[in-house]
């Protein structure tokens, strides 16, 4: 039933409800929003998570459907008769820290799935919010940036790849000596603060990939992205190289290599695995 409405276009039509309601919060840095308590996820709410996500239900509502809802900020909460048909994950504002502090990298994603697992999405869209880009997919469909198709890079070795890698965690000491190889192996390391619109970068070949080893990046922050480098003809893995399977809750983490093709892949799971010396 649901996968034959124009996902494309409501997903669409739900980026430009946010920017509408948005854009008036988008103060100058010595403004900064308070503290509106802590989301589902656990990180702080600021007024402008809850504008964003009241703007993707706005739109949902308005073409009928009935859905439960899995936001960040929100929580899981049910909307329509038939709740269980459709399940809506959404990170309202990716990157808040960003837009807070007038940093120009921020997005907003949306996933569209029959259950609430990563492996049931079938749509998906992450909104560049501040340059107007969105990124789409659709099962079996390809995906798309400002409407044009996309593929990831094709570079098979660390030589002049550029490579994401998050690192935003207390837990520095422990993982860094799994990335130390990666690091020394790679020359252009980058972390622009906005995960799921980082890894449109890797779909779209603007950056070869994207690591994140702390395990705490949400299944939230991550649904809709995972779905557009996979139709790009990217790869997701574990750091083990297995596949990427969680439930869709803003509880649950996970830990990612993200990879614009699996030659590549290969090298950077090489790269991270742990030495037989930390294992003692």
């Amino acid at each position: 039933m649901t996968p034959q409405l124009n996902w494309h276009q409501i997903l669409i039509d739900c980026k430009e409800n946010v920017r509408k309601h948005v854009k008036p919060l988008l103060k100058p840095p010595k403004e900064q929003q308070p503290i509106l308590g802590t989301g589902a996820g656990g990180d702080p709410m600021k007024l402008v998570d809850l504008v964003a996500e009241k703007a993707i239900v706005e739109i949902l509502l308005k073409n009928n459907l009935t859905f439960t809802l899995i936001s960040e900020e929100s929580g899981i909460k049910q909307f329509g008769d038939s709740p269980r048909q459709l399940y809506i994950t959404v990170d309202p504002i990716d990157g808040t820290n960003n837009l807070v502090r007038g940093l120009p990298f921020f997005a907003t994603s949306i996933a569209v799935s029959k259950e609430p697992k990563l492996s049931k999405i079938f749509a998906g869209a992450v909104a560049d919010l501040n340059h107007n880009i969105t990124y789409t997919a659709q099962q079996n469909k390809g995906a798309y940036r400002n409407g044009e198709e996309i593929s990831p890079s094709k570079a098979d070795t660390l030589q002049d790849a550029m490579i994401g890698l998050d690192v935003n965690t207390a837990k520095i000491k422990k993982i860094v000596p799994q990335l130390t190889d990666l690091i020394q192996a790679t020359k252009n390391i980058r972390h622009f603060g906005a995960n799921a619109l980082e890894l449109c970068y890797v779909a779209d070949g603007s950056t070869e990939a994207f690591v994140d080893l702390r395990g705490k990046i949400r299944t939230t922050d991550v649904a809709a992205a995972f779905l557009i480098i996979k139709e790009a003809g990217g790869t997701v893995t574990t750091p083990e190289g297995t596949l990427v399977e969680e439930e869709l809750d803003p509880t649950k983490r996970l830990k990612f290599v993200a990879s614009g093709n699996n030659q590549l892949q290969k090298i950077i799971l090489s790269l991270i695995q742990p030495r037989k010396e930390q294992e003692c």
